[in-house]
């Protein structure tokens, strides 16, 4: 299986990585609503419960829309997805110590690990869409330090700037050959 052909089974299993997107964008909001409605804790609690469901909704929502919702045995970019995950959820205690000095830099912190995560999808899938999507939010990670914004807006952020790409990502998806 050549990269080429192991990025277009990942593309077409999981709609380009698009129902991810948007699984995560709508955790992101519920937290941003437990954080505006009930506490910052919550909204923390929130994300890290919520996030537990994200891969699982991705691939509900992959097959309702059509597709496998599983790569093929022996894309060893499933591997690689799987590290980046590993690597992501070892940073997922570091954002819960920083949160413990300030909760308002708990959102922003998960923002970079997401961030950071994604930069990896852009060769799962083969989308550049990815490297902007990283760097999105790490800009809004650092702008939220920087400017001193609140615990929901991080949490808003993440579901702004994550249903804009899975928009972007599923429009993309649309207009490319399905796999063989």
């Amino acid at each position: 299986m050549t990269i080429t052909d192991a990025q277009q089974d990942m593309r077409h299993a999981y709609f380009g990585g698009a129902t991810g997107l948007l699984a995560s964008a709508c955790v992101w909001l519920a937290a941003g609503v437990f954080a505006v409605a009930r506490s910052p804790t919550s909204a923390v609690v929130a994300l890290l419960v919520g996030g537990m469901m994200i891969h699982p909704l991705a691939i509900l929502l992959s097959k309702a829309l059509g597709r496998p919702g599983s790569h093929k045995p022996g894309n060893p970019l499933g591997r690689l997805a799987l590290e980046g995950t590993v690597f992501f959820l070892l940073g997922i205690p570091l954002a819960c110590v920083v949160s413990r000095f300030r909760i308002e830099w708990f959102f922003p912190a998960m923002l970079l690990l997401i961030g950071g995560r994604y930069l990896t999808f852009a060769t799962v899938y083969g989308l550049r869409h990815y490297w902007v999507c990283g760097a999105t939010l790490a800009a809004a990670a650092f702008l939220l330090v920087a400017l001193g914004g609140p615990v929901a807006a991080g949490a808003l952020a993440g579901a702004l700037v994550e249903s804009g790409f899975a928009l972007a990502v599923f429009a993309a998806a649309r207009t490319r050959r399905p796999a063989a």
